[in-house]
């Protein structure tokens, strides 16, 4: 055990209400999981919480389809998403609701002290409103056209097409998502959080190691274009908590949201009795608080939190840990693949471990993308946990058992078990900076040399012999003992194994008696512990995850999903000029996470254009290369520089997307007509 106790509150973000838990969600739940569990291991007072988030318009309208309540909504899908985690092994030491007498209390508790201190600024703004449905719409709630690229279909916060962001009033033709009426605009009054107010204390906080280098990076992006007061009001009807002193105007779901994390943490507190709310939470805490969450959702994390709880008079985060998304198979999950599956549907068909391992596996401290290959999935957990782990104890166990009273010996030489020991450092090292993936390969490298070990020593061969039996003994007792040793570095990873194994071994696998004599302890009959992943169960899974996208009334392939465009006349199409353009030089977009930067020559000409292609191709493919580009495109000013004009693509998306090569003889500015 570490020599000074910590005192620990983990938490993961908290997800939405409105759906069930998918593998993309569970990514984070396990990461998370396998840290808190390794500090329990290590003995330190550590608190895992976790939420539904419950609030917001999406969860106030799917309520009105289903014609309840959005609190019987929430209560159904909270039963749901408790039962999904509790079945693959996550070990919250609370669960709550961000609709919950706490978080309404710390909420307006925050609320009122921002407002307070002046940090809560009023102005009367101009939003869009459904005449239909008597509603301001959010951002997300209008559709129409990209005022940029003239994509039609966008949302009205950004163009999912170019990757323009602006405002639902600049949008081209609107329309209302939730009634498709078109909106008008509307005055209403709202409070704005002061957020440029704590950029001194941001910038301090946001480099002072507290955040991955990637996300601290990302994050100068919003200090260079200024940071902006934010919007913290939505107008009834709206499901979530009324604002103190101001009927009709509730709080955004991202104000309460992350308070959240202090509501769940205070209903602990006030179930167990014993545990102090303000040493986790007050200023001048000493405890350490980390959030686990997705990066999508590092900005309201790594600045409207913790100036909310600078203004408010709590403490700041310890740190924010940010992981990249799940892909299947190298692309995006997909529903019509199957591969974009439910945490349930998993759990209906394979055991939880096994993703639990696998993830762990491919985990770095890192923001990568991780992908879940199928097929890699089967091989590595039937190779590592039942070919190399599992194996080990089913290959000497039995001899133990049968032929030496089922109790171990007294080892004559502990030379290997001690080198098994020594890595102990090392792997901890491995958990307390997530580098997961590493501490997996180093446990596994333990494993092959402890089969190695039986393998040559070969106790089946010895037992056979009268005058080996102690030789044999002693083999069996060595593995047994490397097994034990193994199976504790993994207990954060595998619990249900653990807790198997601790059976079996007939003594509890704690950080603290790794080195313990076990000489004469007696073991149970070892019972097989896990079984080899099934591939027709792996392809049972994808198909119970297709969902029925009614084929025979609708047409497949790329136009069920992308519709063909109204129709427009010839001299529409004549506008747009087509060149030919060679790719001469392409570079990656450091503070882009889809761009591409392309210098392209269209026959004495070069054009620099930003292209949404970096999922699918790397820079130095690219070079030399042939394309068809826009060449009379409006030049679009981004942050990243000017974009002369667009190069054209086609698929959904991510890694399935292919520039368009014309063939060979094709010159640099020819007019593609």
């Amino acid at each position: 055990m570490a020599n000074t106790q910590r005192k620990i509150l983990v938490t993961s973000a908290l997800p939405y209400a409105n759906g069930p838990i998918h593998l993309g969600h569970m990514l984070e739940y396990i990461q998370t999981d396998i840290w808190s569990r390794y500090q329990k291991l290590r003995g330190h007072e550590c608190y895992y919480i976790c939420a539904d988030d419950a609030h917001g318009t999406p969860i106030m309208l799917k309520a009105q389809q289903l014609g309840m309540a959005p609190e019987e909504m929430i209560a159904q899908v909270a039963v749901e998403h408790q039962q999904d985690f509790a079945d693959f092994n996550i070990a919250f030491d609370n669960y709550h609701s961000t609709h919950s007498d706490e978080n309404r209390e710390l909420a307006s508790q925050i609320y009122l002290a921002l407002r307070e201190k002046g940090h809560i600024k009023t102005r009367t703004i101009s939003q869009l409103f459904d005449p239909e449905k008597s509603m301001f719409l959010p951002d997300r709630f209008v559709k129409g056209t990209c005022p940029k690229c003239k994509s039609e279909d966008q949302y009205g916060d950004n163009c999912e097409v170019c990757g323009a962001t602006y405002s639902p009033t600049e949008m081209i033709n609107p329309k209302s998502a939730v009634s498709g009426a078109t909106p008008v605009m509307k005055d209403t009054e709202h409070f704005f959080f002061d957020l440029p107010a704590f950029e001194g204390m941001l910038k301090e906080w946001t480099h002072s190691g507290a955040l991955q280098s990637e996300m601290a990076n990302k994050l100068n992006e919003w200090f260079e274009q200024g940071l902006q007061q934010w919007d913290i009001t939505r107008d009834a009807p709206y499901f979530g908590f009324e604002i103190p002193d101001a009927p009709g105007k509730f709080f955004y779901v991202w104000l309460d949201a992350p308070v959240g994390y202090m509501g769940s943490f205070k209903n602990l507190c006030d179930k167990r009795g014993n545990l102090d709310f303000n040493e986790f939470w007050a200023k001048d805490s000493t405890a350490e608080v980390y959030h686990f969450i997705g990066k999508d959702i590092v900005y309201f994390h790594s600045l409207f939190w913790p100036a909310m709880l600078h203004g408010a008079d709590f403490r700041q985060p310890t740190s924010v840990y940010a992981h990249g998304y799940v892909t299947v198979n190298g692309a995006k999950m997909s529903k019509s693949k199957g591969t974009f599956i439910k945490a349930r549907t998993y759990l209906d068909n394979l055991d939880p471990e096994y993703l639990r391992y696998y993830y762990a596996a491919k985990l770095s401290s890192r923001i990568d993308d991780l992908d879940l290959n199928l097929e890699d999935f089967a091989q590595r957990v039937n190779s590592d946990l039942v070919g190399k782990l599992v194996n080990l104890a089913s290959r000497t166990a039995g001899f133990v058992t049968k032929r030496f009273d089922a109790k171990l010996a007294r080892l004559e030489d502990t030379t290997l078990v001690d080198s098994f020991l020594a890595k102990q450092e090392q792997i901890a090292e491995f958990y307390e900076t997530r580098e997961y993936g590493k501490a997996m390969r180093e446990i596994m490298a333990l494993a092959d040399i402890a089969n190695a070990y039986v393998a040559d020593a070969a106790p089946w061969q010895l037992v056979k012999q009268e005058d080996k039996q102690e030789e044999a003994h002693q083999v069996c007792t060595v593995a047994l003992n490397l097994f034990r040793i193994l199976v504790t570095y993994l207990k954060p990873v595998l619990p249900r194994l653990s807790s198997d194994v601790e059976a079996f071994m007939q003594l509890e696998l704690t950080w603290d008696n790794l080195g313990m004599d076990l000489t004469g302890h007696e073991i149970a009959t070892f019972k097989a512990m896990m079984q080899r992943v099934d591939m027709d169960k792996v392809a049972a899974m994808v198909e119970a995850s297709k969902e029925n996208l009614q084929a025979e009334q609708k047409p497949t392939g790329p136009l069920a999903d992308d519709p063909i465009s109204e129709t427009i006349n010839f001299d529409d199409f004549a506008k747009i000029d087509l060149r030919i353009a060679r790719i001469a030089k392409a570079e990656h977009v450091p503070e882009a996470n889809k761009l591409l930067k392309l210098q392209l020559d269209i026959g004495g000409e070069t054009r620099q254009v930003f292209a949404g292609i970096k999922s699918a191709y790397a820079p130095e493919d690219l070079e030399g290369k042939l394309t068809v580009m826009v060449a009379n495109l409006a030049p679009r000013k981004m942050r990243f520089g000017l974009s002369e004009g667009m190069v054209l693509a086609a698929g959904p998306g991510g890694k399935d997307l292919w520039i368009l090569e014309p063939h060979e003889g094709a010159q640099p500015g020819m007019r593609v007509k």
